[in-house]
């Protein structure tokens, strides 16, 4: 179904409703304008008809949406719709959003964490010279990890040799050359006290998630285990999923790409979609702050999927089921190849 044809069927659910005495509006709309989701927004087409429509026919938007989804969820060639908002349409077409849903969920299971790879950067030799602090020794670190994903072999420089309890308590890489370099040293906003006490994955996270001209805030709110901690949120998003992955086996089903709602995949689909392109940008610009705030927005459009995915009491697993555990377990998989390559461990249990 295209965008006019859309259009056009939208309007007749209008006019069938107006005919049928659901709405009573004295002037019809010419046309309905349907074009792609905004911020919030799910599905292929989203319309703002029933906005339009609610003060004429005297209803509130949101009962004339809910009125026209019902009458549309009857046509073919439409798979769902779902209100959001103050009363916007959110339209699924049928092989549409679910469709390619599916196929994102295949890719991710099947390249494993090593979705949003690639050898766009095989045989380049890129230099990174950090400045001899913690923070930017850090940053250099990170980006050389998501530039070797991407097939360079970074030649890394510092005009001293990083403190050995850097070394140890953070992961860094003893593989450093002593000089100069060839390119502008990588300057963040130096850490304002030692990060180690904090342990590697927390002094990690609270160097690398501001961006580079920010300063970073070295305290125990990184190690807080509680949903105002990004850092928590992300590892335990993780962690609800392979938890979800062995209740289904002791349930007796597996995960299986296939056809979801628009709630199911609302936030997340996009999320997932732009990982490569994150990963591209995070190198492009030594930024790894755009990688840690890209694993927060995952896990949080994540976290509405997690109830639905297994069955609740005497309820059989279904199609549906399976579908939200592969959506699951793809999510996880992208939080976990991102936690890595910020030299972050993802554990399984929480």
């Amino acid at each position: 179904m295209t965008p006019v044809e859309l259009s056009r069927t939208v309007l007749h659910a209008v006019r069938r409703a107006v005919d049928e005495g659901e709405l009573a509006v004295a002037v019809l709309p010419e046309r309905v304008v349907v074009a792609p989701p905004g911020p919030g927004g799910c599905g292929d087409y989203a319309t703002n008809v029933a906005l339009q429509l609610a003060r004429p026919a005297g209803k509130p938007a949101p009962a004339v949406a809910e009125l026209l989804r019902t009458r549309l969820l009857r046509t073919d060639g439409i798979h769902d719709v779902v209100v959001t908002g103050p009363g916007f349409l959110n339209i699924s077409l049928a092989g549409g959003a679910d469709a390619r849903l599916a196929r994102l969920v295949r890719d991710i299971l099947r390249a494993g964490p090593r979705y949003g790879h690639t050898d766009d950067l095989a045989g380049q030799a890129p230099a990174l010279h950090a400045a001899p602090e913690v923070r930017a020794l850090v940053l250099m670190d990170s980006v050389a990890r998501v530039l070797r994903l991407q097939g360079a072999r970074p030649r890394l420089y510092c005009a001293q040799p990083p403190d050995p309890t850097w070394v140890t308590h953070l992961g860094l890489t003893t593989d450093v050359t002593l000089g100069p370099g060839t390119d502008t040293p990588l300057r963040p906003v130096p850490a304002p006290a030692d990060p180690t006490p904090l342990g590697r994955d927390a002094a990690r996270w609270a160097l690398l998630l501001p961006a580079p001209h920010d300063h970073p805030r070295i305290g125990d709110e990184h190690l807080a285990q509680r949903e105002s901690n990004p850092l928590f949120r992300v590892r335990y998003a993780h962690a609800r999923t392979r938890a979800l992955l062995r209740n289904a086996a002791d349930l007796g089903f597996t995960p299986e790409p296939g056809p979801l709602t628009c709630e199911d995949a609302q936030g997340l689909l996009p999320a997932l979609a732009d990982h490569p392109r994150v990963l591209t940008a995070t190198a492009a610009h030594r930024a790894p702050d755009r990688l840690a705030r890209h694993l927060v927005a995952v896990a949080d459009a994540l976290a509405p999927l997690l109830p639905s995915v297994l069955p609740l009491g005497d309820e059989k697993p279904s199609a549906a089921h399976r579908a939200r555990l592969a959506l699951a377990e793809a999510a996880g998989t992208v939080l976990a190849g991102g936690l890595s390559l910020l030299g972050i461990d993802a554990p399984d249990h929480l």
